[in-house]
């Protein structure tokens, strides 16, 4: 005979009271509908009543009936509908003048169910009608309703999805109809759970622990079925695309967590990037830009995988770039901003959050790349403008105006869906310009990156202007204002800051605010550098003023002592050399203060020298010198050490001037030298030398050269207070003739005097670098490592 099949037909039709209603329910069971479309024997087994509405003032009042219920809570028409759910009984209320059709009629209880099953997730149980979908789901459909086929009430059961679970194991989904209520339908299912799960284990490997069953499903979408909290699925990406998405159930519903859909032309530009970077040209560069460009275009999607995709490419063309030597054509940098406008869309906002999740310094790099690909831009192919609705760019050749008049620019963008511009300007005074004049100036706006890059999470912050980047290759500025249009004007106590690449966060120093009004904030930026820049990779922006103004006094002090100390040196240098030991002692003092002389001038110099010594040739320079000269400070005061050591231990072994000089002069210059030569040797020409906002040392790049000074000058520091204790040892031990009421404080006395020439001396004063370095945020460290040194 075949199998039996099931139809369910949904009838409209109008009576006017409950006797009406039964009359029409037995008429329709006792009727024998033609069997014109089916070619076989037709019964109609039940009638019932869902949905029963009536007319009341012009509102029409609908309520389910014979254990039917509003699924989704909504009624005939969601948006034109209220549901009322104080009670038992659920009524819906439509005003009929805004009610053209009914979309949704009460439904039969449904019940949802998940369970794992403990095999390798294939990719065919997301394909419906493939036949493995079409086993498990036979198979599990039968099993169930043998389990439930004794509820009361019980209707249907059908298998609805098939997940991959986040250990790569599956997780079958099942609805359940009944025409009880959703609670007798739960409670009877938990009765017979565990016939279900013995049925389930004749077929494969059940987890019984995950075996579940709700009334409401908490998440429930197209893409990823339903669930319940916590539950994690993966899904391949669309077809076109590789990759993968990950999602959790939220209270708010389903939420991406990882995403990794990859455009499958976008995947193979990459690829083939790779294949001509060995001995790429300018021009296959351009032309890899240009059919990014293209493809971008044509395939708008902007996903969270395309947009890393997308910042990988711009950053490998960047390296390739700057390793090769080329520049940037005007309509190359034109196909940048065109692909940058593209992915800083204000719609792929939650695309990037979803990406920053897993990337979290993706949209610095995008915004570091720019400003890096757009000082290739080279003078000759300048003056360039580009203005998009996401993105603004524009690039000058620098010229005599600038003597006379500055560097002003300017742009208008609007954000979407107002019709308010946001305005913001950018303003460099012509005394900037005085010393020397910068190849190109380029300036760049954006709305959108303000959104992407992370915001202080302990604060409640927000950017509340266009990001603005203004790139000044190979020249530094004093001074910079910056005039930003509010995008929320009811928002308040405004921060100027700069985004800082080094710590991946706003930071605000040497920026401070101008003005304020309604609509737009006034920001001045400054160049700043302190003295506790040499031993802290990082100085907290509250801090800088306090520790600058000790820095200045200290070294301008410090420089006349030391000055003061050489002439006096060179006046009593015959004194000095009749005994052996007060000569190799003062040799020592010599190039201690001599080394310490010249560095803290370069360090001044740098200080206070503006856009001239910032040039890059010059910082370099200053960075080498300073290196050089402070390892020297303390290799000097190494061999200091050393000789008290040496005279403290060796009482009565003695060695000849000439070799103590050969040794000193080795250890002093020569050590110094070697690891300065090296450190500039490896570091520099990934330009990972010297930092971005100071001359010095670098320490955010991968290789820190910072530590090629730190770590000999701790370890010289933790030297010299091992000699200097064995000095005090030494002063503790009993005089022979003294009496023994005055020993102790004759012998106090001593070690106190020695105490206070040594630690200077010995350089052990910078020991409070440690806490600059461990501690960068505390304000004392900084205070006394700078007054301690500063006057050293």
């Amino acid at each position: 005979l075949g199998p039996v099949q099931e139809y369910e037909l949904l009838l409209q039709v109008a009576y006017r009271d409950s006797k009406e209603k039964r009359d029409l329910k037995n008429f329709l069971k006792l009727l024998k509908p033609p069997s014109l479309w089916l070619q076989k024997p037709v019964k109609i087994i039940g009638a019932k009543a869902t949905t029963y509405c009536g007319n009341q003032n012009g509102v029409l009042q609908c309520a389910c009936e014979d254990g039917y219920t509003w699924f989704p809570p909504s009624c005939l028409d969601p948006h034109k509908c209220y549901l009322h759910t104080a009670g038992a009984l659920q009524s819906c209320h439509c005003h009929l003048n805004n009610l053209s059709q009914s979309i949704n009629f009460c439904e039969r209880t449904k019940v949802w169910g998940t369970f794992k099953i403990n095999e390798r997730f294939a990719k065919d149980l997301l394909n419906s009608p493939s036949p493995s979908y079409s086993k498990y789901a036979t198979g599990i459909e039968i099993q169930l309703k043998e389990a439930f086929k004794r509820i009361q009430d019980f209707e249907s059961v059908r298998v609805t999805q098939f997940r991959h679970y986040r250990d790569g194991s599956v997780i079958a989904g099942f609805e359940v109809v009944g025409s009880s209520s959703t609670s007798e339908l739960l409670s009877a299912i938990e009765h017979v759970a565990e016939k279900v799960k013995a049925g389930l284990h004749k077929l494969f490997l059940l987890e019984d622990s995950s075996f579940r069953v709700f009334g409401k499903a908490q998440c429930n979408s197209i893409v990823f079925g339903f669930g319940s909290r916590n539950d994690e699925y993966v899904l391949p990406c669309s077809s076109g695309y590789t990759g993968n998405m990950t999602a959790r159930c939220q209270p708010s519903g389903w939420q991406v967590l990882r995403e990794t859909c990859v455009h499958s032309q976008l995947e193979e530009l990459r690829k083939n990037f790779s294949v001509i970077a060995g001995n790429a040209t300018e021009t296959a560069v351009s032309s890899l830009v240009r059919n990014l460009s293209v493809m971008i275009q044509q395939n708008p999607s902007t996903t969270a995988g395309n947009l890393a995709s997308v910042v990988s490419i711009l950053d490998n063309v960047l390296s390739l770039s700057l390793a090769s030597h080329f520049k940037v054509s005007n309509s190359t940098m034109e196909d940048v901003i065109s692909i940058a406008n593209h992915i800083l869309n204000s719609t792929s906002v939650t695309n990037w959050t979803v990406l920053l999740q897993e990337e979290q310094h993706a949209s610095s790099r995008l915004l570091k790349t720019l400003e890096n690909i757009s000082s290739l831009v080279p003078p000759t192919a300048l003056p360039l403008s580009f203005s998009r609705e996401f993105i603004n760019w524009k690039g000058i050749p620098v010229s005599q105006s600038q003597l006379k008049m500055g560097y002003n620019y300017q742009t208008e963008m609007f954000p979407p869906n107002s019709s308010s511009p946001i305005r913001s300007r950018v303003l460099i005074e012509s005394d900037q310009f005085q010393w020397s004049l910068p190849e190109t100036i380029v300036s760049m706006a954006s709305l959108t990156l303000g959104s992407i890059l992370s915001v202080n999470k302990n604060g409640n912050a927000q950017v509340n202007g266009p990001v603005i980047s203004t790139i000044i290759q190979n020249y530094s500025i004093n001074e910079i204002f910056l005039t930003f249009s509010k995008i929320e004007s009811n928002l308040s106590q405004p921060h100027c800051v700069f985004w800082d690449f080094n710590h991946l966060q706003w930071n605000n120093a040497g920026c401070h605010l101008v003005n304020e009004t309604p609509d737009t904030v006034m920001c001045r930026c400054t160049h700043l550098t302190s003295f506790s820049v040499l031993m802290s990779p990082f100085v907290p922006p509250a801090i800088i003023p306090v520790v600058k103004w000790i820095t200045f006094v200290g070294l301008g002090i410090s420089i006349g002592s030391l000055t003061l100390c050489l002439i006096l040196e060179a006046l009593f240098w015959k004194q000095v050399k009749k005994n052996q030991t007060s000569y190799t002692r003062h040799v020592c003092m010599v190039n201690i203060a001599l080394c310490l002389l010249i560095a803290d001038v370069w360090f001044l110099v740098v200080a206070t020298g503006g856009s001239a010594v910032n040039l890059s040739g010059v910082c370099i320079a200053a960075v080498f010198f300073m290196h050089f000269f402070y390892l020297s400070l303390f290799f000097w005061m190494l061999a200091l050490g050393i000789l008290l050591a040496y005279r403290i231990l060796l009482v009565f072994h003695h060695m000849a001037v000439p070799s103590m000089m050969a040794a000193g002069f080795c250890v002093g210059y020569g050590c110094p030298l070697i690891i300065s030569v090296i450190t500039i040797a490896v570091t520099q020409p990934s330009n990972s030398y010297k930092r971005k906002d100071a001359c010095w040392l670098n320490w955010s790049d991968g290789s820190k050269p910072l530590l090629a000074f730190a770590v000999p000058a701790l370890t010289v520091v933790a030297v010299n207070l091992v000699v200097v204790l064995l000095v005090l040892m030494k002063l503790w031990r009993p005089t022979v003739g003294e009496r023994p009421g005055h020993e102790n404080k004759a012998t106090i006395v001593r070690m106190g005097k020695s105490l206070l020439i040594l630690t200077p001396l010995l350089g052990l004063t910078w020991g409070f670098g440690i806490g600059t370095i461990v501690d960068n945020q505390n304000l004392a460290w900084h205070v006394i490592f700078a007054l301690l040194n500063a006057f050293q």
